[in-house]
């Protein structure tokens, strides 16, 4: 008696080659808007090595500290300084992958007209804020590179080390709201040059 042999196996589907992957790190970006935005974008890369340069100090620190019982005078403070950078710059980075927090419950349910206006009354809010904040920040970093004579001296931390952090922090924070009020105005005529969006079925 014949054995009937097994019937033929369908071929699998090849792989979808118009569909890649989705690159992590494109994802990771955002929504870029301008080129500003990009060279931000792309800077967060070795912004980031803050973080493992910060860690690699604290290990340094807790090495001589307790197992050769001579502790540096520096490392906290560089520490820091790191750290303090690293959430300053962070503040722009956000702005330019579009990865700030924000509450949508009333911007996906109305039309794209309305949310057109809510884009443009959103980033009229940025720019007034960070500008209010980068002249804050001016009168403060002033103050710490000043003496109140006006001549230029640094702030220092007071301790043994007495390096000019808190100044250099204070030039840092005035820096990223500086650059993230030329990332607002950039957004805002960016979306007043945008023609809103016409809802589906409305003539042109």
């Amino acid at each position: 008696m014949s054995r009937s042999s097994p019937p033929p196996r369908s071929p699998e589907p090849a792989p979808d080659s118009a569909s890649p992957p989705e690159d992590p790190h494109k994802a990771a970006e955002g929504t870029i808007r301008t080129s500003l935005d990009r060279v931000i974008a792309r800077a967060a890369d070795g912004i980031a090595w803050l973080v493992f340069i910060a860690m690699a100090i604290s290990v340094f620190e807790v090495i001589m500290r307790y197992v050769f019982n001579a502790p540096t005078s520096w490392a906290h403070e560089s520490t820091v300084m790191l750290i303090a950078a690293l959430f300053a710059l962070g503040g722009p980075v956000a702005l330019a992958r579009d990865k700030h927090i924000r509450v949508r419950v009333i911007y996906d349910s109305v039309s794209p007209r309305v949310r057109h206006w809510l884009d443009l009354f959103n980033n009229t809010i940025v720019v007034l804020f960070c500008g209010g904040m980068s002249y804050a920040a001016w009168q403060l970093f002033y103050r710490a590179s000043h003496s109140p004579t006006g001549v230029w001296q640094l702030e220092r931390s007071g301790t043994s080390w007495n390096p000019p952090f808190p100044a250099m922090t204070k030039g840092l924070i005035l820096f990223a709201v500086a650059l993230m009020t030329v990332q607002a105005v950039l957004h805002l005529i960016q979306t007043l040059r945008a023609r809103p969006a016409r809802p589906d079925g409305e003539d042109r």
